[in-house]
This record gives structure tokens, C-alpha cells and sequence, in this order.
């Protein structure tokens, strides 16, 4: 097949790349890196139509805002070949075809005591490539990979079991901000860009997993205790039908989060989105679950006019309270 000069990818509002089209597959310089992408025609969203182009036109926009969150940290890929209605897998070492510019962590395992080689997503680049894996989900580790003992936040995951939905999940984020608040800690809200809602606690101090999981467990028992009709801290899944399980178990240096800003395998492509706690309030007054629902285009527009309301995050420094 000859090659065809190309200005950019066929998405509408994707950044101009200098590209040329061989055998089928694009070759693109994103900030002087050279990659290939191939199959952008291929639907990864069959119920919205959303492309492979467009699934990677979406992370190159959303980079300025997602990339600082994904920076230095270990990545586990979330990889669906053939679209989010089909299989998937996670991809914890880094494939080894990768271009030899994107970085690596080496973690050594738990359980097998063998290194993983995390992927570590620091530039558009890197944003662009592993978009190109069809990696739709990414999931961060809660530490930076310098020191992978340490963790940078809390995260309470408030997971709702049906028929509870994101509603019943602010409710208890609610009421988990006021017991922080009391403790003159700050907090950050998100979706999951799925069925609930993520309260982050930034410390950016020296810590360890230990001391942040034992709390998230005391926090959950205490919210149990408080609202037992609501709340179960058990992992059981057979107490969590109608509640909202306070998952504090993702505190552990063996575990990854959804990165904010990361696409979900949802039919509707939602978005792990940032939100204030006037926006919490609301759904919960509400009683309207999709007052928090995001998709793709709503989130880059929220970042256009808002910026990126979960910067605290990274810089905010708070310690545990005693």
C-alpha cells in the first residue's frame, strides 16, 4: 500500500500530528516520539460507537489534566483487544515490546518475590501508546514508585451493592467528610466512573500502609457502627446487597485504584471524574444517580472551564491524626 500523508488522526478536535498512513497502520510524531497506531476504526464502544481513534483522541486531550496523576507511579493496565464487551485483561508487567522511551518501575512481588516491571506513564507519548494497546482502564498504584512503601493518599472506595446506586454512596461520603472534617482533614470526591464514589485523603507525608489501612479500617467500622441499615465494612459480599460497602482495603502497596480521568469499560464510556461536594450534596438531595455520570465529552469540557479539581491531591500535605 502506498503511503498516504495524513494532517492527523480522522477525529474531530484531536491534536494536529505529524502522521503518514503504511499498511494499515498510522505513524504519528507525539512531542518528537515516533509511534504507530493501528486499527483506529475499530469500535471499542459498540453501544456509543466510540473508536479506537476517538478513545485515544480523548486521552490526548485530557493528558495536561490526567497526566500529573499518572506521573512516577506504577501502572496495571486494563486492556480490552476487542472492545469493552468483550474479554479483557490486566497487565501488571510492562509489555516488552514497548518503545525503549517508556519508563519502567521495577516492584518486587509479594507473593511470588519476583520483580513486576510496572509501566510508568509520565508524558503524552506514553498516554498515546498505551492507548493504543486498547488499554481503556488505567490503574494507579496509591504510592509513587521511588518509594512504593509509602503512600501519597487515603482512599476510602464506597461501593454500592444493588439496589443501593451512587446515591447511597454520597450519602456515606457525606457523612465520612464530616468525620474527617473533624479531624481537620481535607478530602477529595470522585466517581468511580462505575457504579460508585471515591473519597481521596491527599498526605503527601511520610507514612506508611500500615498506618493508612489500619485507619480506613477503623474509619469503615466506626461508619458501620454509625449507619448499620447503610453501611457494611465486611468484604463478605453477602452482607452488601442494599448497603454500601466502605472498601478500605485498597490502602495496600500491593493494589491499584482507577486513575482519576481513566476511561471504565461502561457502556456509556464514563469517566472517573472529579467532583465537588456541592455536586455530592446534590445527588444525594436529588436522589438522581446520574447527576454524577460523565462521559467522555463531558469530562474534557468540565476540565476546559474548571481545570482539574483534583490537583489538591498531589500537593496538599496533611498528617494522621493521632
Amino acid at each position: 500500500m502506498a503511503a498516504a500523508e495524513t494532517a492527523a488522526t480522522s477525529t474531530p478536535g484531536c491534536l494536529v500530528w505529524q502522521a503518514r498512513e503504511v499498511a494499515n497502520q498510522v505513524l504519528v510524531d507525539v512531542d518528537g516520539r515516533q509511534l504507530k497506531l493501528s486499527n483506529l476504526d475499530k469500535v471499542l464502544y459498540p453501544a456509543v460507537g466510540l473508536t479506537k481513534a476517538q478513545v485515544i483522541d480523548y486521552y490526548t486531550r485530557v493528558a495536561p489534566a490526567m497526566l500529573p496523576h499518572l506521573h512516577g507511579r506504577p501502572l496495571t493496565l486494563k486492556r480490552y483487544p476487542d472492545g469493552v464487551s468483550s474479554s479483557y485483561f490486566y497487565e501488571k508487567n510492562c509489555p516488552s515490546h514497548r518503545p525503549p522511551w517508556v519508563r519502567t518501575i521495577a516492584v518486587r512481588s509479594r507473593d511470588s518475590k519476583k520483580e513486576i516491571h510496572y509501566c510508568v506513564v509520565d508524558d503524552l507519548p506514553s498516554l498515546v501508546w498505551a492507548a493504543n494497546l486498547a488499554c481503556i482502564e488505567f490503574h494507579t498504584s496509591l504510592s509513587l514508585g521511588k518509594d512504593v512503601l509509602r503512600p501519597t493518599m487515603i482512599v476510602f472506595d464506597l461501593d454500592p451493592g444493588a439496589p443501593a446506586d451512587i446515591v447511597q454512596c454520597c450519602e456515606v461520603g457525606l457523612r465520612l467528610r464530616a468525620w474527617l472534617d473533624e479531624r481537620r482533614l481535607d478530602a477529595l470526591a470522585k466517581t468511580s466512573g462505575s457504579k460508585g464514589l471515591q473519597v481521596y485523603v491527599p498526605l503527601n507525608t511520610s507514612v506508611s500502609y500500615e498506618e493508612t489501612k489500619t485507619l480506613a479500617l477503623n474509619v469503615a467500622h466506626a461508619l458501620e457502627a454509625e449507619l448499620p441499615k447503610l453501611v457494611v465494612s465486611s468484604m463478605s459480599k453477602s452482607l452488601r446487597p442494599g448497603k454500601v460497602f466502605v472498601d478500605w482495603s485498597q490502602n495496600d502497596d500491593h493494589k491499584t485504584t482507577i486513575c482519576v480521568y481513566s476511561l471504565r469499560a461502561r457502556e456509556q464510556a464514563t469517566v472517573s471524574t472529579p467532583v465537588t461536594w456541592d455536586e455530592v450534596e446534590e445527588c444525594a438531595r436529588r436522589r438522581q444517580p446520574q447527576v454524577l455520570a460523565h462521559d467522555a465529552a463531558q469530562v474534557l469540557r468540565r476540565v476546559e472551564e474548571r481545570g482539574d479539581l483534583f490537583a489538591p491531591v498531589l500537593r496538599k500535605k496533611q498528617k494522621l491524626p493521632a
